[in-house]
């Protein structure tokens, strides 16, 4: 059984007295039963905790269910362990106070010189060196052994047999691996440090149980089992001691609890299961989730299966030759009852088409019944038949005579659909589709390669535009720097000529000598190209360099043209990528190869969104019932009533608000759509009694008029 913090976990007891009628909650892979919904979800919850670890290989980290796995499949490789090595083996892991891994270079080593009736190894004959195996050891005395051998081909295959000695027999490598060693010894022992055989086990093979005097001067036993060693108890006893001294000399004060004082619960962290999700204090505002609306013609049980056969028509269209048809048309056309309807004739004539194109069954029993491979208007019904009795269910062949008297109009909603649903899951069976469909994937990867290239080089474009623009600021800084020390230069050595100008020096009244001052020579030298006297006006402005007027305005309406294309290109650079981006997804979902649901609610119920048609499909937790939401305002309050703290309607109102601007679209689109043909149909109500509109001009009859403009010649 997997470990929980490396101890073993016992499972929950069945409830007692138990109604054979009562409902219950079992968790599939443990069995355990609770009738509690709660408990269930907790027990549920903590197997899927990464905290539990595998008992055989010691594999941390994982979920129950992927421990028990783990637990299985070494079960599966430590089973090939030899038998005979087991018991040498077990004798000694017994009690061994050895790590694993050289516990398990111990075992291997011991057993790699052991010889047994059974092993496989080389043996030296004429002069060569040929594999054999064990099949007898006649010890004539303690001191002389020798071993009856059978001699193997390279069929492993026993040959002729001869007797040879110790030294002529070559060990091969042992059959099995460090890590089967290892799982072995984890899956024969019930702890480590010392290690302890299963009791079973123990018995199995004799090994005794007895606890060695060596081993009891070690270890600390109560009642027969290991508790820990005795140094390591002695260490705790210390420890105990040394606290309650410290806590008698008052150098430790401990904080007595109070019997009524109860430990604080920890906060729940989020995201959990959504039914155990509380109200909170912090919690937003939720909205009334919006009621789906169900006004649809066909039984809501069965509408599942006409979304399924609708959106596979609509998605692999082009390999049908079948021209697209809306939703409601598919159901508007179900509901009919015309035996010959275009629409369900083209739908049922191409997916009977892609079956006899496939070379498979149906196309043998086409062939056998001297059939010809075109499908027409007329004779459909035939080719369907044939269908109905290759694939033999029962519930559709009762429909087959109704069929060839040519009354298939007259069917319910329930046997069309279940007859469509066949023939989509037979052509999702042959060889075309899944040749199309690898043809898809692997469009789908040469997509995804080149957009993740594009942003790799448009990440690299980036840093190395942040590079050079850190390069241009660096040097710049370098720069100004410089010629600020300049200008510090020059005004620090004017300050020292105004101090000592001339220098006289007088003597009864006579002027001795006169020293003129050198700045104007400093700063001819420091700034050969330009006067030295600007520059010392410059010096008693605060160093503010003066730029001519005209000079300014150029500059400025220079930066401002730079400024005016640099915005110009960013914003031809973002639409460039909102282009690239729009393309790399409409190319994605024309190569569509399943439709996923957007996400689930806390009560399980699946939303689904499709693009050809824009509606938001909420599919009840159990599939029967079906309702669908069709404006904003719907959609908005469907994410206002999603509470992020529970699993699933976090997840599933993130992936709306990834898409939330292209459901608005198709919603605005369609509601647009619905308004027009509103419009339209009371334009006809409106027309004369007596210059009676036909029936075909009606937009709720859009059906009657469909035409398959992909159909092949």
């Amino acid at each position: 059984m997997p470990l929980l913090k490396r101890k073993p976990f016992s499972l929950a007891e069945p409830p007692k007295d138990l109604e054979p009628h009562e409902l219950v909650y079992q968790i599939r892979f443990t069995k355990e039963i609770f009738r509690d919904y709660l408990e269930y979800l907790n027990r549920i919850n903590l197997y899927r905790r990464r905290v539990w670890a595998c008992k055989v290989t010691g594999k941390a980290s994982l979920t129950y269910e992927e421990a028990l796995v783990s637990e299985k499949r070494a079960a599966e490789k430590v089973q090939q362990f030899p038998k005979e090595l087991m018991a040498p083996a077990l004798h000694v892991i017994q009690y061994s106070m050895l790590s694993l891994k050289d516990l398990a270079d111990t075992i291997a080593e011991k057993l790699q010189k052991r010889l047994f009736v059974g092993a496989e190894l080389y043996g030296r004959k004429d002069n060569g060196v040929f594999p054999c195996k064990i099949s007898k050891i006649v010890e004539e005395a303690p001191d002389k052994i020798q071993y009856e051998v059978a001699w193997l081909d390279k069929n492993k295959k026993e040959m002729e047999k001869s007797l040879l000695k110790r030294e002529d027999l070559i060990h091969k490598k042992l059959p099995f691996s460090r890590n089967v060693l290892k799982s072995f010894i984890r899956e024969s022992t019930y702890r480590s440090a010392p290690w302890v055989l299963n009791d079973k086990l123990a018995r199995n093979h004799g090994i005794s149980t007895d606890v060695p005097e060596e081993l009891k001067r070690k270890v600390f036993f109560k009642d027969g089992l290991v508790v820990c060693s005795k140094k390591r108890r002695k260490n705790e006893e210390d420890r105990k001691t040394d606290m309650e001294v410290k806590e008698e000399s008052g150098k430790i004060k401990r904080k007595k609890i109070k019997e009524d004082d109860q430990p604080m619960e920890e906060p729940t962290k989020y995201p959990i299961d959504d039914l155990l999700v509380q109200p909170g204090a912090d919690d937003p505002v939720f909205t009334n989730r919006p009621s789906p609306s169900r006004d649809f013609n066909i039984p809501l049980d069965c509408l599942g299966e006409l979304i399924m056969v609708w959106d596979f028509c609509s998605s692999f269209g082009r390999l049908l030759h079948l021209w697209p048809f809306s939703l409601e048309d598919f159901e508007n056309a179900i509901c009919h009852k015309d035996s010959s309807l275009i629409l369900l004739v083209e739908s049922h004539s191409a997916l009977l088409r892609l079956l006899i194109k496939d070379n498979g069954e149906y196309s043998s029993s086409v062939q056998k019944r001297n059939r010809k491979l075109k499908i027409t208007l007329i004779k459909w019904t035939e080719y369907l038949c044939d269908f109905l009795e290759m694939i033999k269910v029962p519930e559709l062949c009762t429909y087959t005579a109704t069929i060839k008297r040519g009354h298939y109009g007259l069917l319910d909603a329930h046997a069309k659909l279940g007859i469509l649903r066949e023939l989509v899951n037979q052509a999702l069976q042959t060889d075309i589709f899944r040749e199309k469909l690898d043809a898809f994937i692997e469009q789908r990867q040469e997509l995804g390669a080149t957009r993740r290239g594009e942003a790799l080089e448009e990440g690299r474009k980036k840093r190395e535009d942040k590079e050079q623009l850190k390069v241009e600021s660096d040097a710049n800084g370098v720069m100004d720097q410089n010629f600020l020390e300049r200008i510090e230069s020059v005004a620090a050595n004017d300050d020292h000529s105004k101090q000592n100008g001339h220098i006289e020096k007088k003597r009864n009244g006579k002027v001795l000598s006169s020293q003129p001052n050198n700045a104007s020579e400093n700063c001819k030298s420091k700034f050969p190209d330009a006067t030295w006297k600007k520059k010392t006006k410059k010096q008693k402005l605060n160093l503010d360099v003066e730029v001519p007027a005209d000079n300014g305005k150029d500059s400025s309406r220079k930066d401002g043209l730079k400024q005016l294309k640099d915005d110009k290109k960013d914003a031809t650079e973002k639409k460039s990528k909102e282009q690239r981006r729009e393309y790399y997804e409409r190319e994605l979902e024309k190569r569509v190869i399943h439709t996923n649901p957007l996400g689930r609610d806390r009560f399980y119920n699946r939303y689904w969104w499709f693009r050809r048609d824009g509606r938001i499909f909420v599919e009840s937790s159990d599939s029967k019932e079906w309702g669908y939401y069709s404006s904003k305002e719907e959609l908005d309050a469907l994410m206002g009533s999603l509470n992020i703290k529970g699993e699933r309607e976090r997840a599933l109102k993130k992936q709306l608000e990834k898409l939330y601007s292209r459901i608005c679209a198709e919603l605005q689109k369609r509601s647009k759509d619905l308004s027009h043909k509103i419009a339209l149909e009371e334009a006809v109500l409106r027309r004369s009694t007596r210059v009676r509109a036909p029936p075909r001009e009606n937009p709720a009859n859009a059906f009657l008029r469909y035409i398959n403009k992909w159909k092949e010649d």
